[in-house]
């Protein structure tokens, strides 16, 4: 009797663990392809956070700059090469559905991001995570 009391405790403190979930570890992958964010929300600073936000999300960021416009309410992606691999990712990157596509030979980026007053919600991590 004593074996199966000792048993029994045995058992139930080995299975009484605590499960602790691995932490979530961002992937970050490179997305061959040039991207160019232009400052078209007149908020200062906007080209440099968002191209630091997509350089840490692996997109290579080869010009920020202001826009000539500064009035862009929501950011929007004109993809200047359409067959570019990286289109889809960098939408998902900016939570937009803004993407407009302007094919151009003579184009030197793939895509062109012009931020809007939204790039605070885009760049800032969620709540939660």
């Amino acid at each position: 009797m004593r074996l199966l009391i000792c048993l029994i405790f045995c058992l139930a403190i080995l299975g009484c663990k605590e499960e602790v979930e691995a932490p979530k570890v961002q992937e970050v992958r490179s997305y061959k392809g040039d991207v160019e964010v232009l400052n078209s929300c007149g908020m200062q600073g906007a080209a440099a956070s968002m191209r630091n936000y997509l350089r840490q999300n692996g997109f290579d960021v080869v010009s920020s700059r202001n826009d000539r416009l500064q009035n862009y309410e929501e950011t929007v992606i004109v993809l200047r090469n359409p067959e570019w691999e990286g289109a889809q990712a960098l939408a998902k990157a900016l939570k937009t559905n803004n993407v407009l596509v302007v094919a151009s030979k003579r184009a030197v980026v793939d895509a062109a991001v012009y931020i809007g007053k939204d790039f605070k919600q885009i760049i800032e991590p969620e709540e939660g995570k």
